[in-house]
């Protein structure tokens, strides 16, 4: 039979497994996400809410993994306990969830909107303006702990970011007015205020819930959090008449009608990616590490347009990828300085405890 500091280690290990598991998701959908959306609007298309949708459209994939958690769940309970269920979200938590994905698609909007009007050079105003709004609001909600390493990370990494966009001009779209250049800007500090503050809010959302936060009770909730979100922005192609414009314009697309749908699939899937990586991170780790993580990535989707799209590679985004990289390391650095410096104090009063003399029942011994 396992002790209670086996099993301690083995859930330490397996949430290190989950949270690789779920950088790589973040990674996909980071790197991939905007670059497939901009092949959408590069080629032909204009719908901003079909865009947005396409975010959280994905969410049945999340599926596939609570059957297969539950599955598992079913196959590990013991004869004396009750049956399991698929779906074990009580309502107070589905409601929470409900709303967060309301504002996730009020987001998708915002940052869809952006996209359409910005080349992906200013992605990092977008990232470098979330980052800060993430660490304001994670001290603000969730009363995060910065360090010394924290703070130098949110610094190099907007600093990093911030780099990338003094020279937007060279790559600004030809025939934007400057009042569609303007109106995507604000869009997108606007998406990356409000992502700042929806990544803490999850967080809170973990912490307030009154059951115990398991990753696939987190399945459940991006389940919940995309389903509203794609809702929201479901109705929003509905007023902008997007579904009687997709065939007509999947006929004008560049590359090909079959193509089109291609790019709209691919798009949801990786999407979901994002989603999934970003919220599963805050479960292993906090919402901190989840802005830090999609800070650092942004270099490498610069690298990536440069590759597919053949756009100039500036000192600038040099620069940016070295910060972003000294950033990342000064976090992770951090946290295993912070780890290590907890071990040694646990093991120091371990140990106190162990060698320090009983002095409440003191044996009685007999006199020589």
């Amino acid at each position: 039979m396992e002790t209670n500091d086996e099993k301690q280690i083995k859930a330490a290990a397996m949430k290190r497994l989950l949270l690789i598991f779920n950088c790589g998701l973040l990674t996909i959908g980071t790197c991939g996400g905007p670059l497939i959306m901009r092949l959408y609007f590069i080629h032909g298309g204009k719908r901003v809410w079909l865009s947005s949708m396409l975010e959280t459209g994905g969410f049945p994939i999340i599926l596939v993994f609570i059957i297969v958690a539950y599955y598992h769940r079913r196959k590990n309970q013991a004869p004396t306990d009750p049956p399991t269920k698929l779906f074990v979200m009580k309502l107070p938590l589905f409601v929470a969830s409900a709303v967060i994905g309301v504002l996730t698609g009020l987001d998708d909007y915002l940052y869809a909107y952006g996209v359409a009007r910005l080349p992906v050079s200013t992605s990092a105003l977008i990232i470098a303006a979330q980052l800060v709004f993430t660490a304001i609001f994670a001290f603000i909600l969730v009363k995060q702990k910065f360090t010394s390493y924290s703070i130098n990370a949110v610094v190099l990494l907007t600093v990093g970011a911030a780099v990338l966009g003094l020279n937007t001009k060279g790559d600004r779209p030809k025939g934007e007015s400057n009042v569609q250049y303007i109106m995507g800007f604000l869009m997108t500090v606007a998406a990356a205020a409000l992502y700042g503050f929806v990544l803490p809010l999850v967080e809170l959302m973990y912490k307030k819930a009154k059951q115990n936060i398991t990753y696939a009770l987190v399945l459940e909730i991006q389940l919940v959090m995309c389903l509203f979100a794609t809702i929201f922005c479901t109705v929003g192609m509905l007023v902008d008449n997007d579904f009687k414009v997709i065939p007509r314009e999947a006929r004008k697309f560049d590359l090909g009608e079959t193509t089109y749908y291609v790019v709209l699939v691919v798009s949801a899937i990786v999407w979901q990616g994002f989603f999934l990586g970003a919220i599963g991170i805050i479960f292993c780790a906090s919402s901190l590490l989840s802005g830090i993580v999609i800070s650092v990535l942004l270099p490498i989707t610069e690298v990536l347009a440069v590759i597919f799209y053949h756009e100039k590679f500036q000192a600038e985004k040099g620069v940016s990828l070295v910060l972003s990289l000294w950033g990342f390391v000064s976090y992770f650095y951090g946290e295993i300085k912070h780890s290590k410096e907890s071990k040694e104090i646990k093991e120091k009063e371990n140990n106190k405890d162990s060698t320090t003399p009983d002095t409440e029942n003191p044996q009685i011994l007999p006199n020589p």
